[in-house]
């Protein structure tokens, strides 16, 4: 899941909500992927998206946003290569890019290959050394970390990787197997992986990591990784040096503030990469001439435009400074594009706006002022003002779990005690709070209109029932989030629409999610990744909607409508509500005429 910035999204690496189906607003999605062999070949296709670049490696709690996942979607660090997830929220396998195949139920054993011909852009091979590295980043193999509680921080051991995506269900693995040609390893399960179809074994370079750890080959920084044991939180061994300063690079050194000149850190498996970036302005990515796949795509520049302004996005498209805009729905927005042009694309996202109180506050630390609390949050006069001009037919979101278009959500919010919060009541928080009048630090993204109409709506009723709201918004929200500064935070989340990881990715101790360190479901969490049974994972799933509620976890406020808008000179945009976006088949994107 991705943090997305204008309106919060599902948190990196992890895979999300299940079988959301789009469409509540009136236009068309389209499923699948088609043929390209006919299409236009060449030009650039420019993209409007809301925020700029902060890193190179999306795959990391502080990476964890929007337009790092999308760069990485096309550069290959983030989501893509052996699968991808098709509009109809399907796993679709890539098998020009490598092939992956179970091989046994009993115990789980999945054997991943890759072509001869697999290169880097630097024209490096990729390998299965690359393979065991992704494999050691993902699953927390070698961690020996006790976590606290409730900071999530070390108290113990050591913990070296840390994906924004969390260790659960992957972490049941032993060392691979590795084919003697280095093009293949094979994953063997201690326990059942519900979402073994989605776990994706490349990300960053073995040979730029290896390097970075002052190793002088990939070969060397799998013979390493080879020799060190499991890590045991019971018994910590001392950290590894090597490993920790590989991790370390990993987890901070795709970090940026400018255009890197390392050019190590541009080093990339995708069909494209980024050739130059202005922060505030634009990120350019250009053909990876070494890319091995069938999904190379018809043209040779993606330009990615930093626009956050919602109006602005739909002037820029209208103008033809930008040919595909994924603008924050509105009705005024809806309005304007309407009156282009331009094609227009909507439908529902696999998104949610929600509230999360912090547990590592002192405010918070007192049920009775969590409850108090979310009795005061005008939930349906947000809707009302945000999404019902869009999508008239919208309810308030009852669930931390499931949204409206899923199946198992009608029965949730039956049980779920969502009901407790169904309407303001003013006179109920003041009663709990017997005469209290606590502060309450609210962060938000302040160049966001729906989070500030959200502050305001959230402080103008909170102060009846005697509450203090300090405004602790800021355009550097995303930064601030993860420090846990704050009491309460609004943002959202956005899922690739298949799987569940994100479930431990948000409710475990130390999950790359759990911003707000509720930790009292992690080993159900924990759970979800093992059980296979889609009744028992349900039953799994509901007991942690519920105890959210009744722990005051935080509120859902609604799911979130998506809108395209594109201009003519491009073909073969269709809608997807996932992460992805407009990017999740670029592929199949063409120009009529080129853009220079």
């Amino acid at each position: 899941m991705h943090i997305n910035g204008r309106r919060g999204r599902f948190a990196v690496g992890a895979v999300a909500v299940a079988g959301v189906a789009a469409l509540a607003l009136s236009a068309c999605t389209t499923s699948g992927s088609t043929s390209t062999s006919s299409a236009a070949k060449g030009g650039t296709v420019t993209v409007a998206v809301v925020n700029d670049l902060t890193s190179l490696n999306s795959q990391t709690p502080q990476g964890n946003l929007d337009t790092n996942g999308q760069v990485g979607y096309l550069d290959g660090s983030y989501g893509s290569g052996f699968q991808y997830i098709d509009n109809n929220y399907k796993i679709v396998h890539d098998k020009s890019f490598g092939t992956f195949e179970k091989t046994s139920d009993d115990p789980l054993t999945v054997k991943y290959t890759l072509p001869s011909n697999a290169k880097w852009s630097d024209g490096e091979p990729v390998t299965a050394d690359d393979m065991v590295l992704g494999w050691a980043m993902q699953s927390g193999y070698y961690d020996s970390a006790t976590l606290d509680p409730n900071s999530g921080d070390v108290t113990s051991g050591t913990q070296y990787f840390t994906p924004a995506a969390g260790t659960a269900g992957i972490d049941q693995t032993s060392y691979p197997t590795v084919s003697n040609d280095n093009r293949t390893i094979t994953l063997k399960y201690a326990k059942p992986f519900v979402d073994w179809e989605l776990f994706n074994p490349l990300a960053q370079p073995a040979h730029i990591v290896a390097k970075k750890a002052g190793l002088s080959s990939a070969a060397d920084l799998t013979k390493l990784l080879k020799s060190l044991p499991k890590g045991d939180p019971k018994n910590p061994a001392p950290a590894d040096p090597t490993l920790k300063k590989a991790a370390d690079f990993v987890n901070t050194g795709y970090d940026i503030t400018a255009f890197p000149t390392d050019k190590d850190l541009l080093v990339a498996s995708g069909p494209f990469v980024v050739s130059s970036w202005t922060p505030g302005q634009s990120i350019t990515m250009v053909k990876n001439k070494y890319y091995w796949g069938d999904n190379k795509g018809n043209v040779d520049k993606i330009v990615f435009r930093i626009i956050p302004d919602a109006n602005a996005q739909v002037t820029a498209l209208q103008n033809g400074e930008v040919d595909i805009i994924n603008p924050q729905a509105s009705a005024d927005t809806l309005t304007a594009l309407k009156n282009t042009s331009a094609k227009v694309l909507t439908g529902d996202q696999a998104s949610y706006d929600h509230l999360d109180l912090n547990f590592g506050s002192q405010v918070f630390s007192d049920p009775k002022v969590r409850e108090a609390f979310l009795k005061t949050i005008p939930r349906q006069q947000i809707l009302d003002s945000i999404v019902t001009p869009v999508n008239p037919k919208a309810k308030v979101l009852d669930s931390q779990i499931w949204l409206p278009n899923q199946d198992e959500y009608a029965n949730a919010i039956k049980s779920n005690g969502s009901d407790a919060y169904g309407k303001v009541d003013i006179d109920g928080a003041k009663k709990l709070l017997n005469g209290a009048t606590p502060t309450v630090r609210i962060l938000y993204n302040t160049n966001n209109p729906n989070r500030v109409d959200e502050f305001q709506a959230i402080s103008a009723s909170a102060a009846k029932a005697g509450f203090k709201i300090v405004n602790a918004g800021s355009p550097d929200w995303s930064k601030l989030l993860p420090g846990g500064d704050y009491d309460a935070s609004l943002f959202g989340w956005i899922s690739p629409g298949a799987g569940t990881s994100q479930i431990p990715q948000l409710f475990t101790t130390g999950g790359g999610g759990n911003y707000n360190r509720y930790n009292a479901m992690n080993d159900v969490a924990v759970q979800t990744q093992t059980t296979l049974d889609k009744d028992e994972l349900t039953k799994l799933e509901l007991q942690i909607d519920t105890a959210t509620f009744k722990d005051g976890y935080g509120l859902p406020l609604f799911q979130l409508p998506g809108v395209f808008g594109v201009n003519a000179r491009v073909d073969g945009v269709k809608y997807m509500g996932n992460q992805t976006g407009p990017f999740w088949n670029f592929w199949e994107w063409s120009v009529k005429s080129s853009k220079k």
